[in-house]
């Protein structure tokens, strides 16, 4: 009876511990919000600026209160990314609580290039592929058929798919990680390669639009930097 106690008071501990990691993390975002959405028109019209350049494209809203939602959604997600340092720090700190000076290094160095990461997915969305996938829209266009988009459609596409792409690469320091930490060797990751393919596959479907080109493109960058995390990952020895 004393040892079923002590698990449940166990479990309990981890589930509060738990909690107050997320409410930091949610208090983190909310203590931002109102920062960003003060310059969320800018970026927005910046955001639309990059979309639109060197297309014949104007967009359109539909409803009175679309923009100002846009503004809204554009200022959680710009909150979100800084924020995420911090987000990534509290879930290492209730993941692993009791650590080492040389690991807590390590965690401060996985912090930083996890936002590095983060941000680099952003980036490369926005210039790389989010034009790629208008221009793609736009291409079927003709005579008697014209593109009219929606700023809303556009907006919520770029900031998913940002989201998205900020998430996927993370790839290689997750590789990295698992293999620093011994949680499994270089020769298995290495070698499970074709399940990897179909992970990222299912991923990629999962988190893109339903369209074919939105996953191709969401999965050869990320697969590339799987491949990288290996590479850095090899002859790694363990903390």
């Amino acid at each position: 009876m004393p040892e079923i106690k002590d698990k449940e008071e166990s479990l309990i501990s981890h589930i509060e511990a738990l909690r107050n990691t997320l409410i930091k993390c949610l208090a983190a975002v909310g203590i931002l919000l109102p920062f960003m959405f003060y310059f969320s028109p800018k970026v927005l019209q910046y955001l639309i600026k990059i979309l639109v350049s060197d297309n014949k494209l104007t967009l359109n809203y539909f409803a009175p209160m679309e923009v100002f939602i846009i503004q809204i959604k554009l200022a959680l997600l710009m909150a979100v990314i800084a924020a995420f340092p911090y987000i990534i720090r509290q879930l290492w700190e209730f993941i692993l609580p009791a650590l080492y000076e040389h690991e807590r290094k390590f965690i401060r160095n996985s912090v930083f290039l996890s936002s590095l990461l983060f941000i680099c997915g952003v980036v490369f969305c926005l210039f790389m592929i989010l034009p790629l996938i208008i221009r793609f829209g736009m291409s079927f266009a003709g005579d008697n058929i014209q593109a009219m988009f929606g700023i809303s459609n556009i907006i919520n596409l770029a900031l998913w798919l940002c989201f998205t792409f900020g998430l996927m690469f993370q790839v290689p320091l997750i590789v990295h990680l698992l293999i620093k930490w011994g949680i499994l060797s270089y020769e298995t990751v290495s070698s499970k390669r074709p399940y990897v393919v179909v992970i990222l596959l299912v991923l990629a479907a999962l988190l893109t639009p339903p369209d074919i080109i939105s996953q191709i493109l969401l999965f050869t960058p990320t697969y590339l930097l799987f491949e990288l995390g290996l590479v850095f990952s090899k002859g790694v020895k363990h903390v």
